[in-house]
């Protein structure tokens, strides 16, 4: 993709991070994964400071670190679980992000009860990135968009495109006190998706 750069302030809004929440049920397995990996892709694509990325769970763990199978996963992905402690999935985290993407399809259903104008801009993870494959870059909101702005606009024309573009799987395994073949098969599962989702997110 053709980098241009980061849109600057608009007359309209001045210009603030992009806002991503991701979100799971214990927050200890995989919405840190995803918010530790995607921050790492943010911050290389568009710079430091640019996104902030954050996580929640709709039954966390609250204050508990990353799983440690899931914080292996992620180290093999060249990330840290370093500081990281569980949150409880709350109503203003939801308001205030500019794109949600969850783990699953009732992750994505309760982050629409806890804030209903989130069914705008909450998908599940494998959903985006499904919505976004094969999206010639030009159909993509561009980099001349501040980073919140261009968050919603993606969220908009992603979910716009729910119904007409075919989405076999929604929702990533929780690996949670179960084997080691299911983080193996989270861990696919997000690397699946992983591709078309950071080409649309950068």
């Amino acid at each position: 993709m053709v980098r241009g750069q980061a849109g600057q302030e608009s007359s309209a809004e001045p210009a603030r991070p992009g806002r991503l929440l991701t979100v799971c049920t214990g927050n200890i397995c995989r919405s840190p994964l995803l918010e530790r990996l995607l921050q790492r892709e943010l911050d290389g694509a568009w710079g430091t400071g640019t996104h902030e990325v954050t996580s929640a769970g709709t039954h966390a763990l609250v204050d508990y670190p990353m799983d440690e199978q899931a914080a292996a996963v992620l180290r093999r992905w060249g990330g840290t679980p370093h500081g990281f402690v569980a949150r409880r999935l709350v109503p203003p985290f939801v308001a205030q992000a500019d794109l949600v993407l969850t783990a699953t399809k009732d992750h994505r259903a309760m982050v629409v009860r806890l804030h209903p104008q989130a069914v705008r801009y909450a998908l599940t993870f494998r959903e985006f990135a499904a919505l976004a494959e094969g999206l010639p870059d030009e159909e993509l909101p561009g980099r001349e968009l501040p980073p919140a702005e261009r968050l919603r606009a993606l969220a908009t024309l992603l979910t716009g495109r729910r119904g007409r573009v075919p989405v076999s799987e929604l929702d990533i395994a929780d690996p949670f006190r179960r084997p080691d073949e299911v983080y193996q098969q989270m861990e696919e599962q997000v690397r699946a998706a992983w591709p078309s989702a950071v080409r649309a997110l950068t």
